[in-house]
């Protein structure tokens, strides 16, 4: 599989790293004079910053996993840091009479089981967003290389929001299937008092009273809050990034400098952070309560709850997803520059596109 991606990924458009590096070599003939078959000369050192740049290839099997393992460290790292905002919100959800608001919830839970409650539910945090984080961000660059070589350069370009969409989307699919599990485990320890306070307590209790059902009977639930949640933060992100380096960033991306380009980083995954927990929240607090209970459907919660009911909360969230995104993709593309993997830029529009429109002579 991975051998066709990365076939396909040479001519892919969002590969324009190499695509920019040969546009500067032929952006001044006069001091790039034609080689002998007359074709313009690429310079040795842009050939040389090209093979030593990048420590592999665009769209090759180390490059996917090399994001991947970016992903379980953006997602498995940020979501076990805000474990106690999480148990807060969670509480919140399906016990509003008791915990009312965010400082009250911190105060009740401190009152109650003291500092170490706040951390009820950090493994299998860790071990379900490390999982989802692998194939979130893993698939989602595959996906982006399969759906932009359908479609042509030139379609690429003009649908790349829906570009965005769709992979984002396919990604997120089988990053819950593989969330699920410890998510339940999680949303029991954290929403049911007395149940079970370590992940090694949970598992089996559950399994012996629901079997494998009790483990996935919130994907269909997940996959509404967290395919649309997704698919928000990483076209949000895509284009926000986009609009920075034009609006925003005083100079070319060219020209800014590795920590320069994780500020615009940080505060673009910050931006669709925002809109990621408005968009998600309502399915966040069906999950939340399907999780606790026992039997129920996610129909029967969501009626249960009505319109006021799963906006509860949503304060906290946004605090807390605003935050997580821009660290996830913070740390995200921080890898990707420890790695020295392609980092393609905002993409632009082909030339051929430009010469159908007219924009160039």
């Amino acid at each position: 599989m991975f051998s066709s991606v990365a076939h396909l990924a040479r001519a892919n458009p969002f590969n324009t790293p190499h695509l920019q590096l040969v546009h500067d070599g032929l952006g001044d003939l006069r001091s790039n004079p034609p080689g002998p078959t007359g074709q313009p000369r690429r310079p040795r050192n842009l050939a040389a910053a090209a093979v030593e740049e990048y420590s592999c290839e665009f769209g090759s099997a180390k490059y996917y996993a090399l994001c991947g393992f970016g992903g379980v460290l953006s997602c498995g790292l940020t979501h076990t840091a805000v474990v106690p905002l999480d148990l807060v919100k969670c509480r919140m959800q399906v016990d509003p009479q008791k915990y009312k608001g965010i400082f009250n919830g911190f105060s009740v839970t401190l009152k109650e089981d003291g500092v170490r409650g706040l951390a009820k539910g950090w493994a299998p945090t860790f071990i379900g967003y490390s999982m989802q984080g692998l194939c979130k961000f893993g698939f989602y660059e595959v996906f982006k290389v399969l759906y932009s070589n359908m479609l042509g350069e030139e379609n690429t370009y003009l649908w790349r929001t829906s570009l965005y969409l769709a992979a984002s989307a396919s990604a997120e699919f089988f990053a819950d299937i593989a969330l699920a599990p410890m998510e339940a485990a999680k949303v029991r320890i954290q929403t049911q008092p007395g149940y079970a306070n370590t992940l090694r307590d949970a598992a089996p209790k559950m399994y012996k009273e629901e079997g494998l059902k009790a483990f996935y009977k919130g994907v269909a639930p997940l996959w509404m809050r967290q395919i649309p949640y997704t698919m928000m933060k990483f076209a949000c992100f895509e284009r926000t990034v986009e609009a920075l380096y034009k609006f925003v960033v005083p100079k070319p991306r060219s020209e800014c400098s590795k920590p320069e380009q994780l500020v615009v980083t940080f505060v673009a995954g910050y931006i669709a952070g925002v809109f990621c927990a408005i968009v998600s929240h309502p399915a966040d607090s069906v999950v939340s309560v399907l999780n606790k209970e026992k039997g129920s459907s996610a129909s029967q919660v969501l009626k249960r709850l009505g319109f006021k009911g799963v906006w509860k909360g949503l304060f906290a969230r946004i605090i807390m997803i605003g935050t997580l995104t821009a660290l996830q993709w913070f740390i995200y593309d921080s890898v990707k520059v420890y790695f020295r993997l392609p980092r393609p830029p905002p993409p632009e529009m082909p030339e051929s596109l430009k010469k159908k429109l007219g924009l160039t002579q």
